[in-house]
């Protein structure tokens, strides 16, 4: 693993504007209903903050590309499910998705403005939450008041815990930041939780019939209001 983080590390020394756009996309797509379900977009974002304590990647750079890519996806599927109303969460390919609709708007009902702030933290739901709030007639300044703060929190949470822990690793481990290690120490941890949590959900999809975003069987749905 090593042997394709070391050349990772150094590309990205090399071309940081690389990395930047990665993160904005990474951010971006995963506000995508369907799309933003399966991008491990928060594992890359944990994982490229490990490039903040050795210099490769500025903070301010990083969080603000993150906050970028969340803001402009979610703005993105408010607005469209603003102007198409309740007909795009009937319309393809969200109408293959039926379970995880109807919980975003459960979700919705419940918390109220409050689902948007929520949502940006809670995977995958935060990936529908927005269309369904603009589907639902939510007012524009209502959703932006508070899914711009809950962004401008999201974006800290999923950067500065890896900036922290390799910078632990150097100062507490003795670690020099020339060396790399803690970037691997960190990157390795990240990349491995990410993929047992994914062995854990597909674990549990197949002793459960299907997942939260599993596809709708071939039968006609009944609209939920």
């Amino acid at each position: 693993m090593t042997s394709i983080i070391d050349p990772l590390i150094a590309f990205v020394s090399a071309h940081a504007w690389l990395a930047y756009l990665t993160l904005f996309l990474a951010a971006f797509l995963e506000a995508v209903p369907i799309i933003g379900s399966v991008i491990p977009g928060s594992t890359i974002i944990l994982a490229l903050s490990a490039l903040v304590p050795g210099g490769e990647l500025k903070l301010e750079a990083v969080l603000a590309a993150a906050a970028a890519g969340a803001m402009l996806g979610d703005g993105m599927a408010f607005w469209i499910g603003h102007r198409s109303q309740r007909e795009i969460l009937s319309a393809w390919p969200l109408k293959n998705y039926p379970r995880v609709v109807t919980q975003s708007e459960e979700f919705f009902h419940r918390w109220g403005a409050l689902a948007v702030f929520f949502a940006r933290f809670v995977p995958p739901i935060r990936a529908f939450v927005p269309i369904t709030a603009g589907a639902l007639d939510m007012s524009p300044l209502r959703f932006f008041a508070v899914n711009i703060p809950a962004v401008l929190l999201w974006a800290p949470a999923h950067v500065l815990p890896g900036v922290l822990a390799v910078s632990a690793l150097h100062r507490y481990a003795g670690i020099p930041h020339h060396t790399g290690i803690g970037k691997h120490y960190w990157m390795l941890i990240v990349i491995g939780g990410a993929l047992v949590v994914a062995l854990a959900v597909w674990i549990i999809r197949r002793r459960h019939g299907g997942g939260l975003i599993e596809p709708a069987p071939k039968r006609i749905r009944k609209d939920i209001r």
